[in-house]
């Protein structure tokens, strides 16, 4: 302790007589303004670590007291032993690179740093997560001195969240690689990406914390469960729905973020040609009929249900959803969400909302027979009906809703129009770069007559986080229910074997056409085309 003392007394006496030296540089000012701010700035990082080396894990209880003395006056030398030497030990244990550990460690450093800031300055953006009843998690998690010792923990889980917003992933999945490590990965415009691995124990806190916001059981990890949350900082907000279940290594978690954004989309922004454009504007003014959207999970189904919302005049048509959940808030509109735990279904929802004078009813996804029998019916009945169906084409769409047990009258007089809708990835515009193209593909492009200048390749820069694509925009295959059409359905015994081969193979073809288009013009590049379309 006297020792200390002493080291203070020399850093004072060694401020006091470089006055002279400092006179020449800021006359009249009786310190030297660099020493001092070197000063100031070695307690701040000393009282830092000695809130790392209080509520962090680097050093066992027993010793903490002693610790903290030490890092009053050497804190960063001692902290810099302590996560060097903790590094190392993660290294050897396998759980992953040395250089990779300690840059993760210092991340981390630098985050908790950052967030000593003035709270109150803060108060307006900061991240906070919130329950269903508008509770932040540290109201969920508990008060006081439990708080403090998890602080880090909760810390952790909304950088988890923050992150994956900042960086417009569409889902979160954290699961175990193995009984000592979890991997974080993102799926940013329809691709996983890894962003981070955790300890099994600090990442089980963080899924704990996640399940506690969400109003799941945190004491039950092998059935599966289900949750909800919602971010806010500031004015903006996203929801989140979560899926919970056991693995071999630990639990799993799979975080949806919903897209509220959706709301705002109009047919023009989703990328489709101006030809499609109409055909789909001539089907919303129909006064009944069924247009089926249909593709798999992550093709966009539900942004471009809202945008043909956004394209129905609201304000003189009754318009009704039955969605599960409800991704965005639909101004003039009644929006209804499935709620099975209290036998609020589609099929029951459906028949109340027939009874409310709609005039436009959107049903969320088809699921069952008894849903795609009475939105048909309603399409029969002055209805305009909009609906998703997860399938791979068109001709499969119209195939699973008869594999359903829809007779082939009703769907021959309900459907209107089916739209089959992929996603492309849109090539980052500040890193493309002009495609190297093989002999066999300009030899093909010349075959066709296809101007190949404008083709463009994935580069990678920050913007795009080093993929070489930033966005989505997306291809569609349109098909209209004609009179010739519906009469094929209604009366052809061999039309849904021939629709699932011929007319499967056609709807590629035209997605690829579609695609195509996009690849000539810069928008996508010839690798994207081929990995969503084939």
């Amino acid at each position: 302790m006297f020792g200390s003392f002493s080291a203070l007394g020399t850093v004072l006496f060694e401020t006091r007589s470089s006055n002279v030296l400092a006179g020449s540089l800021a006359p009249g000012l009786p310190f030297n303004p660099l020493k001092l701010l070197l000063l100031v700035g070695w307690v701040y990082l000393c009282m830092y670590c000695v809130q790392q080396v209080q509520f962090g894990l680097l050093v066992p209880e027993k010793y903490k007291t002693m610790a903290n003395l030490v890092c009053l006056f050497a804190g960063p030398v001692v902290l810099l032993s302590l996560v060097i030497a903790e590094t190392i030990k993660k290294s050897r244990s396998g759980q992953s690179r040395f250089f990779d550990l300690l840059k993760q460690q210092f991340k981390n450093a630098l985050t908790g740093l950052w967030s000593m800031r003035d709270p109150a300055a803060e108060e307006d953006t900061a991240f906070r997560l919130l329950d269903s009843s508008g509770r932040t998690m540290d109201e969920v998690c508990g008060h006081g001195q439990g708080k403090h010792e998890d602080a880090h923990i909760l810390d952790q889980t909304e950088s988890v969240i923050a992150d994956a917003i900042e960086r417009r992933a569409s889902d979160i999945l954290i699961d175990p690689q193995d009984a000592s490590t979890y991997n974080i990965r993102l799926r940013i415009d329809g691709v996983l990406r890894n962003t981070q691995q955790l300890d099994a124990e600090t990442c089980q806190a963080v899924i704990n914390s996640i399940k506690a916001v969400s109003g799941m059981d945190i004491s039950e990890r092998r059935r599966p469960q289900d949750g909800a949350f919602t971010a806010r900082r500031g004015d903006q907000a996203a929801s989140f729905r979560v899926a919970s279940s056991g693995t071999v290594n630990g639990e799993k978690l799979s975080i949806r973020v919903l897209n509220r954004g959706a709301a705002g989309y109009m047919l023009k922004d989703l990328g489709l040609s101006a030809k499609q454009n109409d055909i789909i504007r001539k089907a919303l003014h129909k006064p009944s009929g069924m247009i089926l959207i249909c593709g798999p999970t992550g093709s966009g189904k539900t942004t471009t249900m809202y945008a043909m919302l956004n394209s129905i005049d609201r304000f003189t048509r009754n318009v009704i959803t039955v969605e599960d959940p409800i991704e965005a808030m639909l101004p003039q509109t009644s929006q209804i969400e499935i709620n099975p735990k209290a036998e609020i279904t589609f099929a029951n929802t459906l028949r109340s909302v027939l009874r409310q004078d709609p005039n436009v009813i959107c049903v969320g996804e088809i699921r069952d027979e008894e849903t795609a029998e009475i939105a048909l019916r309603a399409a029969q009945t002055g209805h305009l009906v909009l609906a998703t169906l997860h399938c791979d084409s068109n001709a499969s769409a119209i195939a699973r809703l008869m594999d359903l047990g829809v007779s082939r009258l009703l769907l021959s007089l309900g459907l209107n129009l089916i739209l089959s809708q992929r996603l492309l990835r849109c090539l980052c515009t500040r890193c493309r770069k002009p495609a190297s193209l093989s002999d066999t593909q300009i030899a093909e492009f010349n075959k066709k007559s296809i101007d190949y200048g404008g083709i463009y390749e994935a580069g990678g820069c920050r913007q795009c986080d080093k993929t070489g694509y930033f966005g989505r925009t997306a291809i569609c295959d349109i098909m209209v229910v004609d009179e010739d059409l519906k009469a094929q359905i209604a009366n052809g015994d061999s039309f849904p074997a021939q629709m699932r081969t011929e007319g499967s193979q056609q709807g590629r073809s035209n997605l690829r056409k579609q695609g195509l288009k996009k690849v000539v013009t810069g928008v996508t590049s010839l690798e994207e085309l081929k990995r969503v379309v084939g």
